[in-house]
Parts: structure tokens; C-alpha cells; sequence
């Protein structure tokens, strides 16, 4: 399909990330270095609907991707033609925002005559650790997102096992519905994060453990928990207690990511911990997760704020795997928005 790079040569991947309600566009260099890596977010476009309408995500999107092809290539200081690879995020996500990044990148790919990278949004999330750290095997990662929630055990480099996962809502998804239920506006996990730092007392809410070997998560019980306070409240005509209400969830919600996580890395023997996600960018699990790793001697890895948010960097970076092992897609690349892990590594 095209004149391949030898591996002495340094590999230079664009990576567009479309799986969701942002559009992002980057230029990685080895799997690491992040020469460019532009986003657009539509958060102030979905905020009027409380949450992500996926037809305006995906014209929104349409409306993006190819003025940023165009700055994240000039940003980086490179022409289109130094490219070794164009990577895509394959899925998971919503169907129609991935199709939008799948025949962008498809068509570039053709147009160049350069290798085409269908990548995992997961996967992504997990390597976004490699553009700040080396990562050292067997490592787990604890990947919390809004639409994700997975322990992620690996054995080596790009082998992923997903030993725990939510049964029902995502970490994000529980955020945004209890933000809804205290009065705040879509994105909620911001404003419960602030909220729960801020508030003196909190409200005892559940810790929804399930059984005692498992790594899966729930948090639905939880949300429904936090609805009953607040229904309670108004029908006998008393303060919702906002702050109390956001500090006895988030405590509920860190214990058992904490919990679990810190029981995984022992359990496996990991050498590290990562932490994955947009919820990554939360300030409370952030920092219960340092205090246990730091008392029990783990090593935690957590990537800046913009590269736990979705991003097109991290792409790159996951990509990278596909890259050294030259396992490149056709032109047939298909939008996969219930995308395995497994199935993306070859283990299925």
C-alpha cells in the first residue's frame, strides 16, 4: 500500500480521535512525543440539552475535522508527505461521530499512500500514560471515563485483560445524573468534584462492593441512593444540601475505585498503576488514589489534564503498537462502536 519507514527511521503518526463529542486531530512522534495535538470541544454546544445529542456531535464534527487535519499537521511543523501513518479511533463510541474521523482518515490515508491505523478509544486512554512515563509490565490501569469504567490488567505491552467493569452506570455517566439531581448543568463531574472539596459534612450514602472476589463496579444503586436524599429533602421542605449530598457520593465512588484498584495491583503483581479517563481529572480520586499508592509503596501514574480527556494524542500513542508490529488496516476500515479491547489486539 505504501513505502513503509524502516525502524531506524523515526515514525511520525497522525491521529484523529472522533468517538464522541470531541474532535481532535495530532501528530505523534514514536509513540510518545507530542508534536501537535489540537481539540475541539462541543461541550457549551451539548450543555443545552444535558448531554451528548450524537447527530450534533457528528455535524459538529464534520464541521471540524478538516481545518484541523490541515493545523495539526502546520502546528507540527511537518509536511504530509513525512507522515509514516494515519491512526483513527475505530470505536468504541457513537456510530455516526466515529464514521466522521473513520472516512477522514481513510481518505487521507489513500490520498497519501500511507499506511492506515484503526485504534482502540480504550487502548488510547491507557497509553496516554506513555506520553508522560515509560510504562513498565505487568502494570493495571483503572480506566474512568463517561462512558467507561474497566480495571485493565496487562501482562505486557499492548496485551490488555479487563478483569472488572461497570454493570451498569460509567463513573462520568453516575457524575452527570447526581450533578442533574443537585440543580447543575451537564458537564456534571466538575461541579460535584468542587462541591464535595468544599462541603464540611457529608451525607452517608452506600458502597456498592458486590461480591468479595469481584473487580466489577455499580453505581446505579448509588445515583438512585442520591435521588432519595434529595426527593426526601424537598417533600419535607428542607435545603437540599448540595455540598453534603456531592461529598458523601464522591467518597462513595472513590472508596470503591480505590478499594479495588489498589486490591488489583496487589492481587496481580503490577508494577504500576494508571490512571486512565476523563474522571482522571478528578481532584478527589486523584488524590485518595496518591495517598494509598504512596502508603502502600505502589507506583501511580496519572497523564495531565489534557491527555485524560479525549484526545487525539493518545491515539498516536496506542497506535504506536500497531505501527512496530506493521499491522496496518485496510481501506475497508469499518466504525465498530462496540469495539473489545481483546478483539483490538488480536487476543480474541
Amino acid at each position: 500500500m505504501s513505502e513503509y519507514h524502516n525502524e531506524h527511521e523515526s515514525c511520525l503518526i497522525l491521529a484523529v480521535e472522533t468517538s464522541c463529542d470531541e474532535t481532535s486531530v495530532a501528530v505523534v512522534k514514536d509513540g510518545k512525543e507530542v508534536l501537535s495535538n489540537l481539540i475541539a470541544s462541543q461541550v457549551e454546544t451539548h450543555k443545552a440539552f444535558g448531554g451528548v445529542v450524537p447527530e450534533v456531535a457528528s455535524r459538529k464534527h464534520v464541521e471540524n475535522i478538516t481545518l484541523m487535519l490541515e493545523e495539526a499537521v502546520r502546528k507540527a511543523g511537518i509536511s504530509l508527505q513525512d507522515l509514516s501513518a494515519i491512526a483513527v479511533t475505530q470505536g468504541p463510541g457513537l456510530v455516526g461521530a466515529l464514521l466522521v474521523g473513520v472516512v477522514a482518515a481513510t481518505s487521507l490515508a489513500m490520498a497519501l499512500n500511507k499506511p492506515l491505523i484503526g485504534t482502540h478509544h480504550i487502548a488510547g486512554h491507557i497509553y496516554a500514560n506513555r506520553l508522560v512515563a515509560d510504562m513498565e509490565y505487568p502494570c493495571m490501569a483503572l480506566v474512568v471515563s463517561g462512558g467507561h469504567t474497566e480495571l485493565v490488567y496487562m501482562k505486557s505491552e499492548g496485551h490488555f485483560e479487563v478483569i472488572g467493569r461497570t454493570r451498569d452506570d460509567a463513573v462520568g455517566e453516575a457524575y452527570d445524573k447526581v450533578a442533574r439531581a443537585i440543580g447543575y448543568p451537564y458537564p456534571g463531574g466538575p461541579h460535584v468534584d468542587r462541591l464535595a472539596l468544599e462541603a464540611e459534612e457529608a451525607v452517608e450514602l452506600p458502597r456498592v462492593w458486590l461480591e468479595p472476589e469481584s473487580y466489577d463496579f455499580s453505581f446505579s444503586g448509588l445515583k438512585s441512593a442520591v435521588l432519595n436524599v434529595v426527593n426526601q429533602r424537598k417533600m419535607r421542605g428542607e435545603p437540599i444540601m448540595e455540598s453534603a449530598i456531592a461529598r458523601g457520593f464522591q467518597e462513595s465512588v472513590v472508596e470503591v475505585l480505590v478499594t479495588k484498584a489498589i486490591r488489583a495491583v496487589r492481587a496481580y503483581n503490577a508494577k504500576q498503576l494508571l490512571l486512565c479517563g476523563g474522571v482522571a481529572a478528578n481532584r478527589g480520586l486523584r488524590r485518595e488514589l496518591e495517598r494509598q499508592c504512596r502508603e502502600e509503596g505502589i507506583e501511580l501514574i496519572i497523564p495531565p489534564f489534557e491527555y485524560c480527556t479525549d484526545n487525539a494524542a493518545m491515539i498516536g500513542a496506542a497506535a504506536y503498537l500497531k505501527w512496530k508490529k506493521r499491522q496496518f488496516a485496510g481501506l475497508d476500515l469499518r466504525a465498530m462502536p462496540q469495539f473489545s479491547l481483546e478483539e483490538w489486539s488480536g487476543q480474541e
